[in-house]
C-alpha cells in the first residue's frame, strides 16, 4: 500500500548510485532503497513537527509498515525480506537522510528481529538450543508480519554502562515464570511500540547477580506493572520518544522469552557488528547534511530565494572537504557492514570499530562544516540543517560503542595479542568488558 497524499516540495537529494556501486547491491535491496527515497520527502516534511514537539513519527511508521519494511530483517520463510545486516544498514541510512529519529527508532525494531534471526544461525548453538529457540523466534516474527507489531529494545540503565555490570533490571523466578522489576533509561519508542524487548538479569537468593544469567523477555506494552514515565526534551533525536520505562513485578513466562536462557551470552559477543547498528542512522544524517549544502548553494531549497552561491571559492573548497570526508566514512563503513557476520576475524572487528568511530565523529564534523558553509541562515529552525546538527551530536554518546570506548578497543586490539587481552591495563571493570575477544580470554560473554 502506498501513501497517495501529495509529495511535498523538498530539496533534491543524492541517489544511492551516487555513493554505492549498485552492481554490488541485490535488486531487491536496490528496490527497497528506491522506495525509501520515494517515501523520503514525506518523512522530511514531517520531521520538523516531530522535532519541534518531541513527538513520535507515527505517520512515517505507518508508511514503513504499509510498504513491508517491518519485515526487512525477518527471514523469507516467515514472510520477511531476509536482508543481511549490511543490507539493512544501507536501507536504514537512506531513511536517515530524511528523518534521523525515524531511522534511529526503526533500528530498535529491526535489532530485535535481527537478534532472533542471526543468533539462531550461530554455529556454537547445539541442536537442543536451536530446537528451544525456534518456536520463540517464530512467535516474534509472526507478530511483526501478521500483526504489524513494532518492537522496542530498551537496554540502557541510568548510572552505568550496561555492559560493565549485570543489568540492574532483574527477573526473579516465581511459580510459572518470573517477575521483572527495574528501570530502563532512554527507552526509544516508549508508549508507541507494541512490544518491549527487556534485557534483564535472573537473580537467585543468596547469590550475587551474574552476567551469565542475562535473559531477554518480550513484554507487551499493556502488561500489568509496566509504565512509561518522564518527559522527553533532549537536544537532538527528539522524535525517538526515549522516555523512562518502569517495570514493577511484570509477570512473564518461558513463552515470553526472546531467546532461550544462556543464548544471549553465548552468541552476541561473537556477533559484535550487532552493536554497531546505530551507525546507519548517522551515516544517513551526514549524507542529508551534505545534500542540503549542495541544494542551498545551488539555490534549490524549496521556500528559499533561488540564490546561486557557487561562485565563492571558500564554499567550493568546503564542499570538497565535506565530500572527501563523507566518501572516506562511507567506504570504510560499507566495507565493515559488508563483512558483518558471526564469528568474525580480528581484522574485521577492528574495521568495524574504526567505522563506528569514524561515522559518529564524522557526522558531527560534516554537519558543523555544513552550517559554516551555508552561513547564519542555515541555523534557523525553519531549515533542516539545524536539526541535523543537533541530531549529529547524539551518536558518539550511545552505548556500548561510544567514541571513547572505540578509541580504547582499537588501541587494545592493535597493541595486544588475543591471549593478552584479559590482562591488558585499562578499564577492566567498566566498558572494557564488552570488548570482543574471539576465542581468547576468560571473558567470552558480554560482561
Amino acid at each position: 500500500m502506498t501513501d497517495q497524499s501529495p509529495i511535498p516540495a523538498v530539496m533534491p537529494m543524492s541517489a544511492p548510485a551516487d555513493y554505492y556501486d549498485m552492481s554490488r547491491v541485490r535488486p531487491e535491496v536496490a528496490e527497497a532503497m528506491r522506495k525509501i527515497n520515494e517515501l523520503g520527502p514525506r518523512f522530511a516534511a514531517r520531521a520538523k513537527g516531530v522535532d519541534d514537539d518531541a513527538s513520535f513519527p507515527v505517520e512515517n511508521y505507518k508508511d514503513l509498515a504499509d510498504n513491508g519494511f517491518l519485515g526487512l530483517s525477518i527471514p523469507v520463510e516467515f514472510g520477511g525480506w531476509g536482508f543481511s545486516m549490511g543490507e539493512y544498514a544501507i536501507v536504514g541510512a537512506e531513511i536517515a537522510k530524511y528523518c534521523g529519529a525515524t531511522a534511529l527508532t526503526f533500528n530498535m525494531h529491526n535489532s530485535s528481529m535481527a537478534w532472533s534471526r542471526f543468533m539462531y544461525d550461530m554455529p556454537n548453538l547445539s541442536e537442543a538450543e536451536k530446537a528451544a529457540f525456534a518456536p520463540l523466534r517464530a512467535k516474534q516474527f509472526t507478530r511483526a508480519m501478521k500483526e504489524r507489531a513494532i518492537y522496542s529494545q530498551p537496554i540502557s540503565e541510568g548510572g552505568q554502562n550496561w555492559t560493565s555490570k549485570p543489568n540492574q533490571t532483574q527477573a526473579r523466578p516465581v511459580e510459572g515464570g518470573w517477575k521483572i522489576s527495574g528501570f530502563k533509561k532512554f527507552a526509544s519508542l516508549a508508549g508507541y511500540c507494541d512490544y518491549y524487548t527487556i534485557v534483564c538479569t535472573e537473580v537467585f537468593e543468596g547469590q550475587e547477580p551474574r552476567h551469565e544469567d542475562t535473559m531477554l523477555f518480550v513484554v507487551h506494552k499493556d502488561a500489568p506493572g509496566l509504565t512509561v514515565k518522564g518527559d522527553w526534551d533532549p537536544l537532538g533525536m527528539r522524535g525517538t520518544n526515549s522516555r523512562d520505562l518502569i517495570l514493577k513485578d511484570v509477570f512473564v513466562t518461558e513463552d515470553d522469552l526472546l531467546m532461550p536462557k544462556g543464548i544471549f551470552g553465548k552468541t552476541l559477543p561473537n556477533w559484535p557488528h550487532m552493536m554497531a547498528t546505530l551507525s546507519p542512522t548517522y551515516m544517513g544524517v551526514a549524507q542529508g547534511a551534505y545534500d542540503f549544502t549542495l541544494a542551498y548553494l545551488q539555490g534549490r531549497v524549496p521556500g528559499q530565494p533561488p540564490i546561486d552561491r557557487r561562485m565563492y571559492a571558500t564554499k567550493r573548497v568546503a564542499v570538497s572537504k565535506m565530500y572527501a570526508r563523507l566518501a572516506n566514512m562511507r567506504a570504510l563503513w560499507w566495507q565493515a557492514f559488508s563483512e558483518a557476520k558471526g564469528m568474525p576475524s580480528k581484522a574485521e572487528v577492528m574495521r568495524m570499530y574504526a567505522a563506528q568511530y569514524n561515522v559518529m565523529e564524522g557526522v558531527q564534523e560534516i554537519t558543523a562544516l555544513a552550517i559554516r558553509t551555508c552561513g547564519g541562515q542555515s541555523m534557523l529552525k525553519s531549515l533542516p540543517l539545524e536539526r541535523m546538527y543537533r541530531d549529529s551530536r547524539c551518536g558518539a554518546l550511545m552505548l556500548p560503542y561510544t567514541s571513547e570506548i572505540m578509541e580504547d578497543y582499537i588501541g587494545v586490539l592493535a597493541l595486544y595479542e588475543m591471549d593478552e587481552l584479559d590482562s591488558a591495563p585499562g578499564d577492566e571493570g567498566g566498558a572494557r568488558n564488552s570488548l570482543w575477544r574471539g576465542d581468547s580470554g576468560a571473558l567470552r560473554m558480554l560482561r
